[in-house]
């Protein structure tokens, strides 16, 4: 029932409904657009490990994560149940590419002079993604993202980079386990076979082969327990603890022999997450600190001895 109903989302960009914390002041997430697969091969380090020491390949999805432009501040009041959004400070000055992720008014309060943090719950920054450095598309997302720190602590780190670029460094160090935010790729309407792995029966079977079979009494039945036909993929799905290998501020070494598939070449920082995610290609993952990391896996990341460039055409 976790992945119920199973719906189209009803945006490409993910929605991240819990936030870890943290004792520094400094952006809880970050974005980039995924770009692909490719496979690296480390040095073994963890202690454990049935192959501590030798040479291992280890398959890593490649995120490309141009900077995002901080052009406003949230800020969040106490509510019954949560919070709401008590007031918006928007940054002194926009790019033309803001106006096309949300309309910018003509005359809006351009300081934080005054507020007060004990009438305040909670501070988040609105980020717009910049696409257009590396010559993808126009048209940005908007992304809010958490702040760590106390909330004076967040006033102050909120004041210092609005209107300015933030990139992944500021958020996360190599080593660090993330939680992965994304919408899947969809497939349109599937079948029971496909979309809930039913059995294929007999092909002497009345009727289909492909069904959920005889339901008996609960004939004509369209009940959420039976397995029918209906939309699969481009659904919201988070994956937990997954292992950041490695930022990159140099795309000469990850520049794969044609370009990635479907993607191009990447031409800003990027990130190398080990396994795969969910979504397309070109598709935005957001990714934030962990809720409930994974003891299991170590901080300090294994020394790469390989990166494969091989072309994946």
């Amino acid at each position: 029932m976790q992945f119920w109903p199973r719906k189209r989302a009803s945006r490409l960009t993910a929605r991240v409904r819990t936030w870890a914390t943290t004792k520094d002041a400094k952006p809880l997430g970050f974005a980039g657009y995924k770009a692909g697969m490719t496979h690296i091969v480390v040095t073994d380090s963890r202690p454990n490990s049935l192959t501590k020491g030798e040479d291992i390949p280890f398959p890593v999805t490649v995120i490309e994560c141009p900077p995002l432009r901080v052009a406003a501040i949230n800020l969040y009041a106490a509510a019954y149940g949560g919070t709401r959004l008590a007031n918006v400070i928007l940054a002194p000055s926009h790019e033309k590419y803001v106006n096309r992720a949300f309309p910018v008014p003509k005359k809006y309060d351009k300081t934080l002079d005054g507020t007060k943090v004990e009438h305040l719950a909670d501070i988040r920054l609105l980020t717009v993604a910049q696409p257009h450095l590396i010559k993808f598309k126009k048209t940005p997302e908007v992304i809010e993202l958490a702040i760590g720190g106390t909330l004076e602590q967040k006033l102050a780190y909120a004041k210092s980079v609005l209107g300015k670029d933030i990139n992944v460094n500021d958020a996360f160090v190599e080593g660090n386990q993330v939680d992965v935010h994304s919408v899947t790729t969809g497939r349109g309407t599937q079948g029971p076979v496909a979309r809930f792995g039913v059995d294929v029966r007999s092909h002497k079977s009345q009727g289909t082969t492909r069904g959920p079979g005889s339901l008996g009494p609960w004939r004509a039945n369209r009940s959420w327990a039976v397995s029918h036909l209906g939309q699969t993929g481009l659904h919201m799905r988070t994956e937990i603890n997954k292992w950041l290998l490695k930022i990159g501020t140099n795309p000469a070494e990850i520049a794969l022999k044609g370009g990635f598939k479907r993607y191009g070449v990447i031409t800003a920082n990027y990130i190398l997450l080990k396994g795969s995610i969910g979504g397309p290609s070109k598709r935005l993952i957001t990714f934030t600190q962990p809720v409930r990391p994974n003891r299991r896996i170590p901080k300090q990341v294994p020394a790469t001895t390989y990166v494969s460039l091989t072309s994946k055409q």
